[in-house]
């Protein structure tokens, strides 16, 4: 995007809280998910003993090693885009948590991650011949993130807070997030949620639901997420919904590409604009909704509207999943900066 900062650097455009995990990417087939008794295409919450059992089912099978996590995700392509960034969380004092710095550093991003005492959060991927992919995550220290972890000097200093429905599976997190939003709603930081997975609207629907009503400037969701919040099997009816509760949603609908919901304060209208998707040969859905969410604050970071804004990230999420794995290379991340800018403008 047209930012030159140095990253790192300066305070960042987008403060992020997230669960940072290793992501073990494997090709499986519906049989291996039948096998394994695993429901497809959604996120499990997982024990150690039931990763290794996944693992262990997979045998020598090839395997891809990558930083991920959902917020982590976003913040580090953030990174790439150039937009200053910042990722909080929790890892473990071990390889993975060592691996996971290491790798983190070398997209320019400026790290709040804390180290603790356990295992580093972990995500067993099994991604389909359709492109689906299946979460099986141990989450590890991750759980362990709360209020105290929290910078909130360089939060106060930030444009947004970034966080997803991922960080409600504890109360300390929960804690860490609540504490986090009042941080950011007594310096004028606008606060950015990310549903994250059908999964968790499911469980914590409710908080989900106050926390728009009270608490969020723009929203993303897609539109299965946004159908089990509101009760409703209609995507207008649910964009609509989320236009009552928040300033900007981003509902992304699949091939379709997405609808952005606008709520102006002044008369109360809602506006809804739909951005087409393009036909795509899909190879791994991991991470679409990810670097759509990055495509989008990076757009706002960048002083874009926010249909640009939605162009850039249904962008940026049609090329993630034309690859495996839900992250770019830092290269790949970099080339692609310069080809966003040209791609939505051309639109």
């Amino acid at each position: 995007m047209n930012n030159t900062a140095p990253i790192g650097t300066t305070a960042p455009a987008v403060f992020g809280i997230g669960n940072p995990l290793i992501d073990v990417v494997i090709q499986a087939q519906d049989s291996d998910l039948a096998e394994l008794v695993v429901d497809k295409g959604i996120m499990h919450l997982v024990d150690e003993e039931r990763q290794q059992e996944i693992l262990t089912h997979f045998g020598d099978a090839p395997r891809t090693y990558r930083p991920g996590g959902a917020a982590p995700n976003t913040l580090l392509a953030l990174a790439g885009l150039g937009v200053p960034a910042a990722v909080c969380g929790k890892i473990g004092n071990d390889e993975f948590g060592q691996t996971y710095n290491e790798q983190v550093a070398a997209y320019g991003i400026t790290s709040r991650l804390i180290m603790g005492n356990g295992a580093t959060g972990s995500s067993v991927i099994l991604v389909t011949p359709d492109g689906e992919r299946t979460m099986n995550t141990h989450l590890g220290m991750c759980r362990e993130f709360g209020a105290a972890d929290l910078d909130e000097d360089l939060l106060r200093k930030s444009r947004y807070l970034y966080f997803t429905g991922y960080m409600w599976d504890t109360e300390v997190q929960k804690a860490g997030i609540r504490r986090a939003i009042d941080v950011a709603r007594d310096a004028g930081v606008l606060v950015a949620f990310d549903l994250a997975d059908p999964f968790a609207v499911e469980r914590y629907r409710t908080d989900f639901l106050d926390l728009l009503r009270d608490d969020v400037d723009i929203v993303f969701a897609n539109g299965t997420e946004a159908q089990i919040l509101y009760g409703t099997n209609d995507a207008e009816e649910a964009a609509r919904a989320l236009g009552e509760h928040v300033r900007v949603a981003a509902l992304k609908v699949g091939k379709e590409g997405s609808i952005v919901v606008q709520h102006e304060a002044s008369t109360r209208a809602i506006r809804l604009t739909s951005v087409p998707g393009r036909p795509l040969n899909v190879i791994d859905t991991t991470g679409a909704g990810d670097m759509f969410a990055a495509g989008f604050l990076a757009a706002l970071a960048t002083e874009r509207d926010v249909v640009s804004a939605a162009r850039a990230a249904g962008w940026l999420a049609e090329a993630v999943i034309q690859q495996i794995g839900a992250q770019f290379t830092v290269e790949k991340i970099r080339e692609l900066r310069a080809e966003m800018d040209t791609a939505i403008q051309a639109e």
